[in-house]
């Protein structure tokens, strides 16, 4: 009935686009009982909504990926199970599974993608976590390009594509062990560095904190640092700096 009246007034000229266009971003959520499907997250942030599916039940996640194929609203879940893709294939066969990254998306971003943004590695352990990353930044439509295995364990491979990856509006930089090839890029590149810290290592690393405190203690300059072993938060936010260079350069 909101709606209806919004749009009423819209057509009566008691409301311009623009402010209903503002009241939408306040709509309420489609809830489903367990779950409240924010299906104007877009109209707010630019981005859709995304589902972590980790400890969710199967009738659930299914229950929410057959909502958003029947609203025809893309939608990616991170950290999905083979198991669980399985099971929401079943029910959405247009549903993808990436069993690298554990993203379980369905459909795709409706523009063609814009911008560079570059995602690092520093071994080819940390390539799931960064592909977390990658993908999600690809759903969010930043073109990605990829550079893994290019850690401090070799130097020379990261300087013979120090090139390429400066060309990017901003960079992802995922490491486990000691986590330095994050404050090595910074200190070599003039973009936005997310530093990703991954739990690849022994024992000492502690599950990716020796990581993560290396990050955060860096002295070069322009890093950001996300949690441990999330992909999708640097990877969210590369596609928002990423976009917001490619509006500022129209």
């Amino acid at each position: 009935m909101q709606l209806l009246n919004l749009l009423q007034q819209v057509q009566a000229g008691e409301v311009s686009p623009e402010n209903a266009q503002e009241m939408l971003k306040s709509l309420p959520y489609e809830d489903l009982g367990f779950a409240k499907l924010d299906h104007h997250r877009k109209v707010r942030s630019g981005f859709g909504e995304v589902i972590y599916c980790a400890g969710k039940s199967d009738e659930h996640l299914v229950s929410i990926y057959q909502t958003f194929a029947k609203e025809g609203t893309a939608v990616m879940g991170t950290r999905a199970s083979k198991e669980q893709a399985q099971v929401v294939q079943a029910a959405v066969p247009q549903v993808i599974y990436d069993p690298v990254s554990r993203i379980l998306r369905l459909g795709e971003h409706e523009n063609q993608p814009v911008g560079k943004v570059a995602v690092c590695t520093a071994g080819t352990s940390d390539i799931a976590v960064a592909e977390e990353a990658a993908q999600t930044a690809e759903f969010l439509g930043a073109n990605v390009e990829r550079f893994y295995d290019v850690g401090v364990a070799g130097i020379h491979r990261l300087f013979a594509r120090l090139p390429d990856i400066q060309s990017a509006n901003c960079i992802v930089a995922a490491a486990g062990m000691e986590g330095a090839l994050a404050g090595v890029l910074a200190g070599l590149v003039d973009k936005p560095v997310i530093a990703l810290p991954t739990s690849v290592g022994y024992g000492a690393n502690f599950h990716g904190l020796s990581a993560l405190l290396t990050m955060l203690n860096s002295c070069a300059e322009g890093i950001a640092v996300v949690n441990i072993d999330n992909g999708f938060g640097a990877g969210y936010l590369a596609a928002q700096i990423n976009r917001l260079v490619c509006k500022n350069n129209d």
